[in-house]
């Protein structure tokens, strides 16, 4: 049967690749690669985005001394990374497929010339059949700089490499209708665009990794409306991504349905961008609602009530209602000083134009 997708990224959780005891289950990860490589070898195209690396570490070395969390992280990751990296090497040595490490940090997204240098460099691997391998480089991202948890960064390079589908495995079937082993409640098998999910999910964290389900249908809902199909699935069932591909309708998962909207490069960057604002623009009523409207707006000067922060041009802004709320990002024409001068004037050229503007 023909794969559904030709084009995937394959978000790993630590839940998927780690035992009980808090180490590496190599068995599972190489049930992974089994797969992976099945599919790889019917020409899909595959970035795996892997955690796994502070699991891979932890069993490896023993503090001297008391370490914080930053410290322990750091150390563990160091040493796991290195580890994983190499594991994942022997393991697709074996289907004779090579891989590529790509380590990678939030402020590498935050300018467009390293976002492209990056989309550039897994091009390069990917249209020489190596598979990059994506994690965070933990051992010098510190708390505030950090992606929320591999979820965000899947949902960024699945954006970023234009995919098809981004697949995210975690340790359940996907997103329950309530609380999962209770009678009546089952899997919710698709969530369309604009479907109320926020009485299903569970606000607690998974037990290694550093995200819960709120993050991941965050991403999910994000990614999707860019036209990019997501897939919450269990990463501990057998087979369970060439099921996914070759038998969609018959595998346990929950799928965002993708906006059939052709989202272009730049505003893929800017939806995944707000992490990066260096100030704020707020909106009157009237703006806000020209914005929304059902015609493609750019934002004008005239509608702008408050300037935050201090930004060059090509900066990147979130944008907010009179009522204090965000209504999306932008990457400005205009310095802060400018626009401070320019507010609530006619006849000005565009303070954040159409194509560089993402509302939420």
């Amino acid at each position: 049967m023909e794969n559904q997708y030709k084009k995937i990224a394959v978000k790993i959780g630590s839940n998927v690749l780690t035992r009980k005891d808090g180490t590496l289950d190599i068995t599972r990860m190489s049930a992974l690669v089994d797969q992976v490589a099945e599919l790889h070898k019917q020409g899909v195209e595959i970035i795996l985005i892997s955690s796994g690396a502070v699991a891979s570490g932890r069993s490896e070395i023993k503090p001297s001394k008391k370490l914080d969390s930053v410290n322990q992280r750091q150390l563990f990751s160091a040493v796991g990374q290195a580890k994983l990296i190499n594991r994942y090497y022997e393991l697709f040595r074996e289907h004779k497929i090579a891989v590529g490490q790509v380590l990678t940090t939030k402020e590498n997204f935050s300018t467009r010339r390293h976002y492209l240098n990056q989309r550039n460099c897994m091009m390069v691997m990917i249209e020489n059949g190596v598979i990059p391998i994506v994690n965070e480089n933990d051992t010098i991202s510190v708390t505030e700089l950090m992606f929320t948890d591999n979820d965000e960064l899947s949902g960024m390079i699945a954006s970023m490499m234009d995919m098809e589908a981004l697949i995210i495995l975690s340790n359940i079937d996907g997103i329950y209708n309530g609380k999962p082993g209770s009678p009546g409640v089952e899997i919710i098998r698709e969530v369309a665009k604009g479907k109320d999910l926020s009485d299903f999910i569970q606000t607690e964290k998974s037990g290694f990794g550093r995200g819960g389900m709120l993050t991941k249908t965050t991403i999910a809902r994000k990614v999707a409306d860019e036209g990019i199909s997501v897939i919450i699935a269990n990463g501990k069932r057998d087979n369970i991504l060439v099921d996914l591909l070759k038998s969609p309708q018959k595998t346990l998962c929950t799928r965002f349905i993708a906006d059939n909207q052709n989202v272009s490069s730049v505003k893929k960057w800017i939806a995944h961008s707000d992490g990066f604002a260096k100030g704020e623009i707020h909106l009157s009523e009237d703006a806000v609602k020209a914005l929304t409207g059902k015609k493609a707006k750019s934002l004008l000067a005239v509608g702008i009530v408050n300037v935050v922060g201090d930004f060059e041009k090509d900066d990147i802004v979130r944008i907010f209602d009179i009522k204090e709320r965000q209504i999306g990002v932008g990457r400005v024409a205009f310095s802060s000083l400018e626009i401070e001068k320019m507010k609530g004037l006619h006849g000005c050229k565009p303070v954040v134009h159409y194509d560089y503007l993402y509302l939420d």
